[in-house]
């Protein structure tokens, strides 16, 4: 009988330690669960619109990319803007925003066009081209580089530009990021270059807009950002952390034959109730209640959101950019841990 009861004690023993060791590998389990809940928030902010630097909150973004940077023939790099004052306020504001020159742009010049094609498709042009990249990055203490070559200016040195190119920024401890259509793989982008990018930033938007006048509506819907994320995570197989899902904060005004974009800021001063809504007449944006519909989209299918264009918001209770925030820390997911967050 003694022997049983000592037995009985030692499985009770060994029977505590097993729950007490499930318990705190639950608990253990629970708590890496909340820590991998991290999201990028990544804002551009075009040169034009440095002056609005100290309006924008740079504590609800983790990484900023200022937009454009161009080369010459020769591969010098051309910028507009005192670069250096905007990374010292944004870095004043969030010592951890990552900052990003960004390449090119969705609107270049012939000229422009045909210096990327020059500098790019010539192998023996890289060297130098990526050497003044660097330089550049390195001079104004910026971490990392973002190309946003698009549509024709991504020519058939695309992929071995972008390879050389993350050679040298990987040899700098640099990030190495993209801006891409929604639905579109350039042909010239080979498996190897897509791979390079630390992340992708999105392009859900533009759908229509000033070049199909005939075609009015919604140019950024939710229904159009899921598609341009299954099409990159599904048909690219591009892991879906390294998808961040890009937001408008313009629309376009289809009122007259000639389209315009609308800022979003516009479209609120207007009336306060618009910043509900998605349409105003022939304008179509995305307000508040879409945005937050995608962050939450967003939280559970890719790495973030991506923000064109910050300066186009409106700088009060109504800030898209807060919408972001306040709907990423109600979800409990990390971002800048600032602010709030």
């Amino acid at each position: 009988m003694r022997k049983n009861k000592a037995l009985l004690g030692i499985l009770f023993f060994i029977s505590s330690l097993i729950s007490v060791y499930s318990c705190t590998s639950q608990k253990d389990s629970e708590i890496d669960n909340v820590k991998k809940k991290t999201a990028r928030v990544v804002g551009y902010l075009s040169t034009d619109n440095f002056d609005k630097m100290t309006s924008i909150q740079f504590c609800k973004l983790t990484h900023l990319n200022v937009a454009f940077a161009n080369p010459d023939k020769n591969g010098n790099i051309i910028f507009s803007g005192d670069i250096d004052a905007l990374v010292k306020y944004a870095k004043s504001v969030n010592p951890n925003i990552v900052i990003s020159i960004s390449l090119a742009g969705g609107v270049i010049s012939e000229e422009q066009a045909s210096n990327w094609s020059w500098l790019i498709d010539k192998p023996e042009n890289r060297p130098a081209l990526i050497q003044n990249i660097v330089n550049f990055v390195e001079l104004h203490k910026l971490d990392g580089v973002d190309v946003d070559l698009e549509w024709d200016a991504v020519t058939a040195g695309y992929s071995g530009f972008v390879l050389e190119l993350k050679k040298s920024m990987i040899e700098h401890k640099k990030l190495l990021t993209a801006a891409l259509p929604n639905n579109s793989r350039f042909e010239n982008i080979n498996a190897a270059a897509l791979e390079a990018f630390d992340f992708i930033n999105v392009m859900a938007y533009d759908y229509t807009g000033p070049w199909a006048p005939n075609k009015p509506g919604q140019h950024s819907s939710f229904a159009f950002a899921k598609e341009g994320i299954d099409f990159w995570h599904k048909l690219q197989n591009v892991p879906t952390e390294k998808l961040t899902l890009g937001v408008p904060f313009y629309g376009y005004n289809f009122t007259n034959p000639e389209v315009t974009s609308a800022k979003y800021s516009e479209i609120v001063a207007a009336g306060k109730q618009f910043a509900e809504q998605d349409e105003l007449g022939k304008i179509y944006y995305n307000g508040r209640p879409t945005i937050a519909q995608k962050v939450e989209y967003a939280s559970q299918n890719t790495g973030g959101i991506m923000i064109w264009e910050l300066a186009q918001d409106s700088f009060d209770e109504y800030s898209l950019l807060e919408v972001i925030h306040k709907k990423y820390t109600s979800l409990k997911v990390k971002t800048t841990s600032l602010c709030g967050n």
